[in-house]
C-alpha cells in the first residue's frame, strides 16, 4: 500500500484526489492532509481517512482545528512553515501539491527533496522556483508527474519518444467564460459572470485566471520547465470543447495528441498509478462531436502575453508576473477592483517593479514580497475600484 500526502486537501484538486483514492481503497493510504483555513472541510477529511499528520497553514485555524482534534490520533503540525514541515514529516510515497499560488513553492521543493514522486498541481511554483524545483528533483532522483490536464497530457503525448524530435507542443484552452464576448463588455465583467466557467469545475483563484487568460499563460511557463521546450516552441490555441487537452507536433509532421472527458479526476489517478492505467467508468463519446480551434487574442487577453514575455525575458519577471497576478485577483474576487484592472495591474507592475537579481530562494521569496506590496499599493490608488 502506497501512502499519499495532500496538500490542499479541501480546494478543488484536493477534494477530487480524495474522490480518486476513494476509488482506489485498499492500495492507497493518506498519511497527511494539510489545508490553509478550512477547518470544518479538513476535520471532516480527517475523520474519514485517519491521516496521522495535519497542518493548517492559517494559525488561527490552527488553533481551531488544534482544538477540535483533542484526543485524535491526527498530530497538528505547528511552525512557521507547517506545510513544508508536514511534507517532510509524512515522508510519503507520493506527495500531491496541489495548493493554489506562490504558497506552494516551499511545500514542493519539500516533496522534491524526499527522492520519491511530486504529483504537482501547483503551477506557480515552478513559474516562481522552476531552476530550483528541477535541481532538487534531479539531485534526489525525485519523480515529478504533472496533474495539470495540459501538462499531463503532454506528458503522455511525449512517452516513449525522443524529445528533441519535437517541432511544438500546443496547449489547449477552452477560452472561458469570455471567449465571444467584446474586449470592452468584458473589461467590466461582474464577478458571477468570471466565475461561469463552461467546462472546468475549479476554484475561485484559478477560474479567474482561466477568464484572463492568465492561466494559460502561467501553463506556458510551466511547460518551457516540465519539458525544456523554449518559448517559441510552445503553443495556446483556443478549443472550446475541451476534449483534446494538448497535443505534441513532431518534426516529421506527426501530430499525438490526449483526448478525453474534462474531468481533474483522469490526470490526477494517473499520477498516483503510473505507470499503470487503472479502470474509470467514466468515457468520452466522440459521435456527433465537433471540435473546434483558434488563435487567442493576444489584445483581448493581454495576461497570456504579458506571461510569454515575462518567461521569455526570465530573471524576476515570471515572480513579479505571478506576485502582481494573484495580488490583482484576490482584490477582484473581493469585488475591490473590475476585472479589466486585473491586466492593469499586472501591466503596469511589470513596467514599473525594478528588475531584482532572483536566482536562490530567499532572492526569489523576496522578490514575491516586494511585489505583492507594489501591487497593493496600486490598487490602493483607487483607479481600478468597482
Amino acid at each position: 500500500m502506497k501512502t499519499v500526502a495532500i496538500i490542499g486537501s479541501t480546494g478543488s484538486i484536493g477534494t477530487q484526489a480524495l474522490d480518486v483514492l476513494r476509488d482506489l481503497d485498499h492500495e492507497f493510504q493518506v498519511v497527511a492532509l494539510a489545508a490553509n483555513t478550512s477547518v470544518d472541510k479538513l476535520y471532516a477529511q480527517i475523520g474519514e481517512f485517519q491521516p496521522r499528520l495535519v497542518a493548517v497553514q492559517d494559525p488561527k485555524a490552527r488553533e481551531e482545528l488544534e482544538a477540535r482534534l483533542t484526543g485524535s490520533i491526527a498530530q497538528v503540525v505547528g511552525g512557521d512553515k507547517p506545510l513544508e514541515t508536514l511534507v517532510l514529516e509524512a515522508d510519503a510515497d507520493i506527495t500531491i501539491v496541489s495548493v493554489v499560488g506562490a504558497a506552494g513553492l516551499l511545500p514542493a521543493l519539500a516533496a522534491a527533496r524526499l527522492g520519491k514522486r511530486l504529483a504537482l498541481a501547483n503551477k506557480e511554483s515552478l513559474v516562481l522556483g522552476g531552476e530550483l524545483l528541477l535541481a532538487e528533483c534531479s539531485q534526489h532522483g525525485t519523480e515529478l508527474i504533472p496533474i495539470d490536464s495540459e501538462h499531463s497530457a503532454i506528458f503522455q503525448c511525449l512517452l516513449g519518444q525522443d524529445i528533441d524530435a519535437v517541432g511544438k507542443i500546443v496547449l489547449t484552452a477552452s477560452g472561458g467564460p469570455f471567449l465571444h464576448v467584446p474586449a470592452e463588455k468584458m473589461r467590466v465583467a461582474a464577478l458571477e459572470d468570471a466565475l461561469a466557467h463552461p467546462t472546468w469545475d475549479m476554484g475561485g483563484k484559478i477560474t479567474i485566471d482561466s477568464a484572463t487568460m492568465m492561466n494559460k499563460g502561467l501553463e506556458v511557463i510551466e511547460a518551457h520547465y516540465l519539458f525544456g521546450i523554449d518559448y517559441d516552441r510552445i503553443e495556446v490555441l483556443v478549443h472550446p470543447q475541451s476534449i483534446i487537452h494538448s497535443y505534441v507536433e513532431y518534426n516529421d509532421g506527426a501530430i499525438i495528441a490526449q483526448l478525453g472527458i474534462a474531468d481533474m479526476r483522469v490526470p490526477i489517478q494517473l499520477a498516483l498509478t503510473y505507470p499503470q492505467r487503472k479502470p474509470r467508468s467514466e468515457r468520452l463519446n466522440l459521435v456527433g462531436k465537433t471540435l473546434e480551434f483558434f488563435a487567442p487574442d493576444l489584445e483581448k487577453f493581454g495576461c497570456l502575453r504579458l506571461a510569454y514575455e515575462a518567461g521569455r525575458a526570465g530573471g524576476d519577471r515570471p515572480v513579479v508576473l505571478n506576485a502582481a497576478n494573484e495580488v490583482a485577483v484576490e482584490h477582484f474576487l473581493k469585488r475591490k477592483i473590475t476585472f479589466g484592472g486585473i491586466y492593469e495591474v499586472v501591466l503596469e507592475t511589470l513596467e514599473r517593479f525594478p528588475t531584482r537579481s532572483a536566482s536562490t530562494l530567499s532572492e526569489l521569496l523576496e522578490v514575491d514580497k516586494l511585489v505583492r506590496e507594489f501591487a497593493v499599493g496600486l490598487i490602493e490608488t483607487g483607479r481600478w475600484r468597482t
